[in-house]
């Protein structure tokens, strides 16, 4: 090939992918405004993350020494061949109490800046010392769980490599889960492939779906960003899950959590189901509220809602298009939903 040819190749090239490039950016203008693809997962300056934590926080993950009798790792209640949640209505709670709600995957957890239903946690490091510590969670006291790893060879040569500690401390212990959960995340799904400019990532049907969901539907209002989420609170008028009120040990659990919260003996006695964001705020306003969870890696998270109320997608669809249920904060309900009139099809 001559010099003369071989350049004309090149810029033949050249043009060619400017003009890929150029349509997927065309493409990508032509998406909904209100959503966006999923971008790098942050890495906190005070606690950045390393191969080496991350390797240490996988263990501390795995392992039931940070609870209290030793048998409540993280994995426990975020297993990882179940979506990293726990595969039913309730969560595991700690034994001799029962939770009272859905336990959420820590899949692109990474990107709340609140965690769990009621925003009680601001980062993942308070996420991981809140399940261990917590009474219906891990139920552990941080001498306890230091003095276990302190234990351990190994973890006593990481902790010392990683963090300087001569001995496991477990702050340092919460920070590497936190790190270890930064790297569980999926930017690379249909949906972002699609956002970023591939027309070919989603189905015909998927894009009639999305413009459901971002038009008549209404999802957009809420599930919105690159999490799909909003990660504001409300009350949706999900019902209490089968068995809530008869259920003794639950009613003990869940009683004794909203008085050791600060709640007054009056609204101790009195709930008949699970307040939500008053969990946190005690403010009467916020009655039944619940963050917006992310509609990413729901595939995988089966059942849905706070309490693991509904079983299926299609189910969660049926619920919306019928304008939400109801529970016994009436006067909390959002207005934003609404029967919707769906068809069959739609």
């Amino acid at each position: 090939m001559t010099k003369r040819n071989l350049k004309t190749l090149t810029t033949t090239i050249a043009v060619a992918a400017s003009l890929i490039g150029m349509s997927s950016m065309l493409a990508a203008q032509d998406r909904p405004a209100m959503l966006a693809p999923l971008g790098d997962p942050p890495s906190p300056s005070d606690n950045p993350t390393t191969p080496a934590k991350v390797e240490l926080g996988k263990m501390l993950f795995f392992d039931g020494r940070l609870s209290g009798n030793g048998s409540m790792p993280c994995s426990a209640c975020h297993v990882p061949d179940e979506g990293w949640d726990f595969p039913d209505k309730i969560s595991l709670g700690y034994p001799g109490t029962t939770h009272w709600r859905n336990s959420q995957t820590i899949i692109n957890s990474a990107y709340y800046s609140k965690l769990f239903w009621a925003g009680s946690s601001k980062s993942l490091e308070g996420q991981a010392r809140s399940a261990a510590r917590g009474g219906v969670a891990g139920n552990g006291e941080d001498d306890m769980m230091e003095a276990r790893l302190a234990f351990v060879p190994e973890y006593r040569k990481r902790f010392r490599e990683v963090f300087g500690d001569i001995w496991p401390n477990v702050r340092s212990a919460y920070m590497a889960i936190a790190a270890f959960e930064r790297t569980l995340v999926q930017t690379d799904t249909p949906f972002d492939n699609y956002m970023r400019g591939d027309d070919n990532a989603i189905s015909a049907a998927q894009k009639r779906g999305l413009e459901l969901f971002t038009g008549k539907a209404g999802c957009v209002q809420c599930h919105s960003g690159p999490m799909l989420t909003n990660e504001k609170y409300y009350n949706l008028g999900v019902p209490p899950y089968d068995g809530w009120e008869s259920d003794a040990l639950a009613q003990i659990t869940f009683r004794f959590e909203i008085f050791a919260k600060g709640a007054t003996e009056d609204k101790y006695r009195k709930l008949k189901d699970d307040p939500g964001l008053y969990f946190r705020t005690k403010e009467t306003a916020d009655y039944g509220k619940f963050r917006v969870p992310s509609l990413r890696y729901t595939k995988y998270t089966a059942p849905y809602m706070h309490n693991g109320m509904i079983a299926t997608l299609a189910d969660v669809v049926n619920f919306y298009d019928a304008g939400g249920g109801e529970n016994d904060f009436k006067a909390t309900k959002t207005d934003l939903i609404k029967p919707l009139g769906l068809s069959d099809t739609e």
